[in-house]
Order: C-alpha cells, then structure tokens, then sequence
C-alpha cells in the first residue's frame, strides 16, 4: 500500500514517528508532495538508510508558487517557495534535480508562462509532475500537461457553465492589487468561485474538462475534501488509532475531532459532496486515481487516514479492487515503476501487508492487519504497535 500525499516535516510532533505509524497501517511507500529541502532531506535519508524502519520515500521538495506563495512560513507552514519569473521557475527545477527529488510539484499561485516553464523544465529533466490547478489557468489547459492533480481542486471552476468568465475574474483578482499575502489571496478566490462553481455546474462543460484529464492521474484526498461526510469520531476505531499518535497531542486531536464532527460547516459538506461526485464520474469515464490523504493535515493520522481513503473513493463508486489499485498499482505506474512494485510477483520488491480478512468483500478488511513484509522484512502487527510504544515512552 502507498500513501501517495503526505507531508513528512508539516507538523514537527509527528516528523519521527510517521514512518513507524505508516508501516503500523500496512502502508509500505509514501511519496512527500512538499517540504522545504533542508527539513525533508535528513528525514528522506534516514528513511532510507540501512535497517531503516520506514516506508519507501519518494519527494518532490518544496511547493513551487508563483509571485504570493500560500504555503510561506506567517499563516501557514512554511512549504511553499516563490518562483515570480520564468527564469526562477527554470532555476529553482535546476537545483532540486541536483538534490535528487522524485518530481516536482508546482503550487496553485502560479501565472501561465512561470507554470509553462516549470513543464518544460521538469520534462528536460525527466521528473514527473504533480500540481494544483493554477487558478490563474482552466484545469483543461493545465491539466494535459501534468502527471498528477491533487485535491480535485479548482476543476470545479472549470466544470461550470460560466467557466471562462469565472477565470477572467481570476485573472484580475490575480493582479493582486490590494497586496493581500498569499494565502488570503488564494482564500478569497476560492470563497469567491467555489461554491459558486458548483452550483453553475453545467455536464457538457465538465465533460470537456474530464476529456482533457483523461490520462493525468487524480489524487482527490476524499479524506480531506469529504470528511464532514465520516467523521473519525463516529468510526469504531477512532480511539485505538488515536492511541497511537504522540501523547502531546492525542487529547487537542481528539477534542478537534469532536468538535469538527458536531459543528459541521454546511460550505464543507458542500464541497464534500460534490468531491464525491467528480470522484465516481471521473472513474466512470477512465480517468486513473490513486489514494492520497494529506496526512497530517486536518487531523489525519499517519497510515491510519490511508484506510479511510479507500473506503470514501469505494463510497464514491470505485469497486474495492479499484480502491486498492489506487493504492499500489497507480502509485507504481506514476514513477514508472511497474515492473519492479505495485504487484505481488516473483522478481519484484517484497513489499506488502498481510491481512486477516478480503478486502473485495468489504474494503474496511484493508484494517484487519495480521503482519507487514517491508524491503524484505516481515513484521507483525504487535512487533509494530511495540515500535510505537518505545516511541511514545522515549518521547
């Protein structure tokens, strides 16, 4: 199983313990979707060394944003670099090829000629690319031109019947003439047109949209976009998983948790349901989908939210042997990686989660774990719950 978006260095409590919490859940390659390179690389390297105890990493380094980067370090987690030119854009792909990224993933603040360097770029290096939809751009431009898209978002604004006038407001608000900071930029665009968008949505429109997206895999993070719609406090093994993150912060994820689940935010629930629906129609019409949770954002725990995943993209039309090929075949196509991961095969790296129960009955078998086998190594599930507990007494 992967976990194909984490952030390994957004949240400092749960930096150490995530590899451990990943390979608790069964989850055997993670790839990093943003990180500033001087936190991230010494957590890649010991992943990586020998005897490690971690999942297969791959990374993309920073978020690559345009002029006002969201992700800056004031309101947010510093994740985000700026790239405002062209020639920045070129520089900045330069550097992380020679730091031996994975990908690269370009952020939503870009303009068109930074984001047009950015593919070009990347594609004389040979890295693959993950992104947002630019909001200065329609998904059905940028979209051709990437490898992966995160989050379904802002493919709502370009499924509207409205769509072109709704990306010349864009434009103009892009100008940024207030000087607002990025991210309250990127907040008041998106309050502005969501929802909105949503409402306009018009099939014939969308339709397009999902034709030019058909061969750029999706990432939609249900766990994240439609979480009003199962929130962990009302699953059976919320308490248990929690049991697992650091002590520090068990008891503000918990009250957070209960707070979120009895105060829903109708704009949310909105969302969620219309995440819900691109979800299932994107999969009828072929579009390739692979489960990523965002973890540890929005109080996701490390493997745990992996689970959840893939029971909201089977909730969303996915037969269960779709969910778990999002989970391990797409992943392993996205690097190019086929012949060496993604399936059980003689030849091929020993990477895998045994379980008690089938998964094709019931998608929440994924969670009955009896052992993991990780780079060749088999270990129990209580061999791994043991791993978290030294933790937590060392911590």
């Amino acid at each position: 199983l992967w976990d194909f978006h984490v952030h390994l260095t957004y949240d400092d409590n749960f930096t150490d313990i995530m590899p451990a919490l990943f390979l608790s859940y069964g989850i055997t390659s993670v790839r990093d979707t943003g990180g500033l390179m001087h936190k991230l690389l010494p957590v890649v390297e010991k992943m990586r060394s020998k005897d490690a105890v971690a999942p297969r990493v791959f990374f993309s380094g920073p978020l690559l944003d345009g002029a006002f980067v969201v992700y800056d370090g004031e309101s947010r987690p510093e994740i985000g670099i700026r790239n405002a030119t062209p020639d920045n854009a070129r520089a900045a792909i330069a550097k992380l090829k020679t730091q031996n990224v994975d990908f690269i993933k370009i952020y939503e603040m870009v303009s068109p000629a930074v984001f047009d360097a950015m593919v070009e770029t990347a594609n004389e290096l040979d890295l693959p690319i993950d992104s947002h939809v630019p909001l200065s751009m329609r998904a059905r431009v940028a979209g051709p031109s990437v490898d992966s898209i995160e989050h379904l978002r802002n493919i709502e604004m370009d499924c509207a019947g409205n769509a072109a006038e709704l990306h010349e407001t864009r434009l103009e608000l892009l100008r940024n003439a207030s000087g607002l900071p990025g991210a309250e930029l990127r907040s008041s665009l998106h309050s502005l047109q969501r929802l909105p968008a949503i409402d306009a949505y018009d099939e014939a429109q969308c339709d397009q949209t999902l034709a030019a997206l058909r061969a750029t895999l999706q990432v939609p993070t249900l766990r994240l976009g439609a979480f009003n719609l199962a929130p962990p406090p009302r699953r059976p093994d919320w308490q248990e998983a929690l049991s697992r993150i650091p002590p520090k912060v068990r008891e503000e994820w918990r009250a957070s948790a209960i707070e979120l689940a009895e105060n829903p935010v109708q704009e949310f629930t909105d969302f969620a349901e219309w995440a819900m629906f691109l979800t299932g129609r994107m999969n009828s019409q072929g579009i390739p989908i692979a489960a990523g949770t965002d973890t540890p954002i929005l109080i996701a725990i490390p493997g745990y939210s992996l689970h959840a995943e893939l029971q909201y993209l089977v909730r969303a039309g996915l037969s269960p042997l779709e969910a778990l090929e999002s989970a391990t075949v797409k992943p392993a196509e996205y690097f190019s990686l086929q012949d060496e991961m993604g399936t059980i095969d003689i030849g091929k790296k020993a990477d895998f989660v045994l379980l008690d129960a089938d998964p094709l009955d019931n998608i929440a078998n994924t969670r009955e774990i009896s052992g993991v086998v990780s780079k060749g190594k088999f270990y129990s599930a209580e061999s791994l719950r043991g791993l978290l507990q030294e933790f937590h007494q060392d911590s």
